[in-house]
């Protein structure tokens, strides 16, 4: 998985806002050599320049701004920020005041939900006063002493920059694989952490993207990019060797694609997907044999996308290749070619089935209607399907952590424009879900004061756009003269 912690910090995320916010409200400060209060913002010289492809000339004039070690670069970056210094000079009490209050709504020091992996419970929690999370696990039990396994923290003292990129636990619970950038610009070099002495390895990699581990504990494979920041070749290295001397598994040619290497759910398997936005091909190994020889499910059809996980004998295969909205099919481990594709869920002009997650005794399919999301769930003995029911006509629902495979829960997260983020776990035997953890909002929230609806416009040509609205429920004009705050998206 790929998570950037620098990206989601919160405090960054608001004053971006109030930067946005407030530029295009206040004025320069007047002054005695500035009486009309104008600042004039730097404007960028352009140099001419050409790309030619596909026949054409693309112009771009302003392709020096991309030359980092260029003086004249970094000149024209600090005349922009001193423009916006100055544009935001007299917000400055505004821009206080509404982050102190935007923060005061935020729990800062707070613990995710634990989720189980092996023989430990693993989570992030973090502290006021402190710009990172703290990343550690629990053995057995959530009673058992905290093992810190990474102090996001520690990772960002002396440095400008710090995020957090993969984090993947070895099969034998003993070793850390992680990447991190600390140049903000996603170049992430990769470490392997002893996590039973709390060292790093000396084993590291540059420019890397996904990993997967193998079954051994000792084999990792890895992906990095190419000059274009694209994750084009495949390597396999082997604990307590160089990377120089590691082996190149793949290289992926088009440049239209970019790789990326995955372990089933079942963790039988490692997969290596190739895609482009509209075509894309899977390749599969024996995570059992490292060593052993790639193979591919099925080639590559223009403007055909597929991608596969691995339930009991057979691979499961989400594919696009009988409608845009995707079914799911699946196919004999042996030979999983499309001609022995087996269509378990059809392809729906009125459902997208966005996603799909196997476990020993289920299924969960992640189909969106009505442009809602639903979790479906489906008995493999039975067939008998459960969809999960939600408490509010507008909603967003996704898939949570979900490491054990063989269980009778399935972990998901919910929330609106009402209900904040919330953690349930759904059980399948009882047929009904409980709150695990919902987020707590500091300062007096109260969700039962708002209400949420759906309702529906139609476009010019007949098509139903929804719209979502939220509203106090002591709203009491209902004839177009209370104040409307519109927010609308397209694509």
């Amino acid at each position: 998985m790929r998570i950037s912690y620098d990206e989601g910090n919160m405090k960054k995320l608001i004053y971006s806002i109030l930067v946005v916010a407030a530029t295009g409200l206040m004025t320069a400060q007047r002054t005695p050599s500035n009486p009309a209060g104008t600042v004039t913002p730097p404007v960028a010289k352009k140099i001419h320049s050409e790309n030619h492809i596909h026949g054409g000339a693309l112009v771009d004039d302003y392709g020096w701004l991309r030359e980092k070690s260029n003086p004249e670069v970094a000149a024209y970056l600090e005349a922009e920020n001193a423009y916006t210094d100055a544009i935001m000079k007299p917000s400055e009490l505004l821009q206080k005041k509404l982050y102190d209050e935007m923060v005061s709504h935020i729990k800062e020091t707070d613990v995710n939900v634990p989720y189980k992996e092996g023989d430990h419970f693993y989570y992030s929690r973090w502290v006021a006063g402190k710009q990172y999370p703290i990343l550690g696990r629990k053995r057995e039990g959530l009673g058992a002493p905290e093992q810190i396994t990474m102090d996001v923290n520690e990772l960002a003292k002396g440095e400008k920059f710090m995020a957090l990129g993969a984090y993947d636990v070895s099969d034998d619970g003993n070793l850390l694989a992680y990447s991190t950038d600390n140049t903000g610009f996603r170049q992430y070099r990769l470490h392997v952490r002893d996590l039973r002495t709390g060292k790093d390895l000396p084993d590291t990699a540059e420019k890397t993207g996904s990993m997967a581990w193998a079954s051994d504990s000792q084999t990792l494979f890895y992906t990095v990019e190419d000059p274009a920041k694209r994750q084009y070749r495949l390597y396999r290295h082997k604990l307590g060797t160089d990377a120089k001397s590691d082996e190149l598994v793949y290289e992926e040619k088009d440049e239209r694609f970019n790789i990326g290497a995955s372990r089933s759910r079942s963790r039988k398997y490692i997969f290596l997907t190739s895609a482009s936005h509209t075509t894309s091909e899977v390749r599969y190994l024996d995570a059992a044999i490292p060593t052993g020889e790639w193979k591919l499910i099925a080639p590559r059809e223009q403007e055909v996308e597929y991608y596969a996980d691995h339930l009991g004998d057979r691979f499961y295969i989400r594919a696009n290749d009988k409608g845009r909205n995707f079914r799911l099919v699946s196919a004999p481990i042996g030979d999983p070619g499309k001609k022995n594709w087996k269509e378990v869920v059809p392809a729906r002009d009125d459902v997208m089935l966005s996603g799909f997650e196997p476990f020993q005794d289920f299924y969960v399919l992640f189909e969106r209607e009505k442009g809602l999301p639903q979790l479906t769930i489906v008995d493999l003995a039975t067939g008998a399907k459960q969809r999960i029911s939600f408490p509010e006509p507008v909603y967003t629902a996704s898939p949570q952590i979900n490491r054990e495979f063989k269980t009778m829960f399935f972990r998901y997260a919910y929330q609106s424009l009402v209900t904040p983020p919330s953690v349930l776990d759904y059980d399948l035997e009882k047929h009904r879900s409980k709150l695990l953890k919902q987020n707590e909002v500091p300062g007096g929230y109260d969700a039962s004061k708002y209400k949420s609806e759906r309702v529906w416009a139609i476009a010019r040509d007949g098509a139903k756009v929804p719209i979502s609205v939220i509203y106090r429920k002591d709203l009491k004009k209902e004839d177009g003269s209370n104040p409307l705050y519109v927010y609308g998206y397209g694509s």
